[in-house]
C-alpha cells in the first residue's frame, strides 16, 4: 500500500513521516484491499496546546474513510485515528462480508 504525507505550512521530522508510515501500514491487517492512504498534518493556528490536526484517508474499492484527530501531538493523532480506522475498517469488510451471496 502506498501512503502519501502532506504536511500543511510546515516540514514534517523523517522521523515522523517513518512513524506515520509504519502506523497507517498497520491497516492492510485488517483489510486486504486498501489501495492507497492519504494522511495531512495540519497546524490549528490556535492558543490551545492540542493544535496539531492528522487528517488520515483510507481508499478501499468503491469506499473512502475519513478519520480527523487533533491532539497534543501528530503521533498522538496518528495513532488515535488509525485505531478508529481499524474499527471502522472490520466493520466495512464485515458489511462486505455479510452483502455477499452465499
Amino acid at each position: 500500500m502506498k501512503v502519501y504525507t502532506q504536511s500543511v505550512n510546515f516540514n514534517a521530522s523523517a522521523d515522523l513521516l517513518d512513524f506515520i508510515e509504519k502506523k497507517v501500514e498497520s491497516l492492510t491487517k485488517f483489510h486486504d484491499k486498501i489501495v492507497d492512504a492519504e494522511v495531512f498534518l495540519k497546524l490549528d493556528n490556535s492558543s490551545e496546546k492540542e493544535n496539531k490536526i492528522a487528517e488520515i484517508k483510507i481508499n478501499i474499492p468503491g469506499n473512502e474513510l475519513v478519520v480527523k484527530k487533533q491532539f497534543k501531538s501528530f503521533e498522538e493523532a496518528v495513532s488515535t485515528g488509525v485505531d478508529t480506522l481499524k474499527r471502522r475498517l472490520k466493520k466495512s469488510k464485515e458489511k462486505l462480508r455479510d452483502s455477499m451471496p452465499l
